[in-house]
């Protein structure tokens, strides 16, 4: 959005703009017609390209992905053998913009189209754009940088599928799809400044807020955000309000209520806590309704 903002991109440029016919190669494949070059960023932002998931999608041949990282810890993953999992072992959900499917795959393209338009790397950017004018003095990209708080902190521990992984070299399969180590305060400076114009334009929050797809039942999304509609995990929920962020796949959340400038953040570390997680988030969002806090 930042790099929109400036004149670098658009969102409706096609994606080989900025990646080459190798790179995007065998991805976007689907009944034999080949759609790379009709994607677009905001597709890709908005997870309609038809693009599969590495992380989640089946597999042609096994194991499937998060197997494969509690299977071999020591396993290495670059952005380039991340695509080369996706055009290898996976296949296109659709043509672009037929349906929405979340794709880790597609943050990744995004990672490597930012790095081709500034000349610098993924995790440059976020500290020189992100993580310093925000303070954000405990946050770094996994594998790839240091926060400016010294000496780093051991990061909490991260159970995937009911193993500890958080010192595995596995875990180098996030990368722009979640790379992040970061803390609850700084992901509180992010999600204030995302809402109070610092980080980005009201225009551009606008366009990452329209919520025109279904993640799932009571989840909706935009280009990179999430809207929680409680009604939609049970009608009897009705009337709680709507909150705006996104929550991840070990039971972290980050959300807010822009009306009231509320915000909750949590982290469970464990990808068996989601259920778990969101049960504690309804607690929370009633507990607040109560209190008035929330309208």
């Amino acid at each position: 959005m930042k790099l929109a903002e400036r004149g670098k991109l658009s969102l409706d440029s096609p994606v080989v703009t900025y990646l080459s016919p190798s790179e995007l190669e065998n991805l976007f494949v689907y009944h034999d017609v080949d759609y790379a070059n009709q994607v677009t960023i905001k597709q890709l932002l908005g997870h309609t390209s038809g693009l599969a998931d590495y992380f989640e999608d089946p597999v042609i041949h096994k194991p499937m992905f998060m197997q494969r990282i509690v299977g071999n810890p020591q396993e290495w993953w670059t952005p380039e053998t991340l695509i080369e999992f996706t055009r290898r072992n996976q296949r296109s959900f659709g043509p672009p913009a037929s349906r929405f499917h979340y794709s880790d795959t597609g943050y990744i393209l995004l990672g490597k189209i930012i790095e081709r338009i500034t000349g610098k790397t993924f995790s440059d950017n976020l500290h020189l754009e992100i993580f310093n004018p925000l303070q954000m003095n405990d946050s770094y990209l996994m594998f790839y940088s240091q926060p400016k708080h010294t000496p780093v902190e051991p990061i909490q521990d991260i159970w995937l599928n009911k193993v500890e992984i958080s010192r595995c070299s596995s875990l180098s399969c996030d990368w722009a799809g979640g790379g992040i180590v970061t803390t609850p305060q700084d992901l509180l400076l992010f999600q204030k400044a995302l809402l109070n114009g610092t980080c980005i334009d009201a225009a551009s929050l606008q366009d990452m807020t329209t919520f025109t797809h279904k993640f799932r039942n009571g989840i909706h999304y935009g280009l990179g955000m999430m809207e929680i509609h409680f009604e939609g995990f049970f009608f009897l929920l009705r009337g709680l309000p709507r909150l705006q962020g996104h929550s991840g796949i070990l039971g972290t959340h980050m959300f807010s209520h822009p009306e009231t400038e509320t915000h909750i953040v949590m982290n469970f570390g464990s990808s068996t806590a989601i259920v778990r997680s969101y049960r504690a988030l309804i607690e929370v969002v009633t507990t607040l309704k109560k209190m008035r806090v929330l309208v």
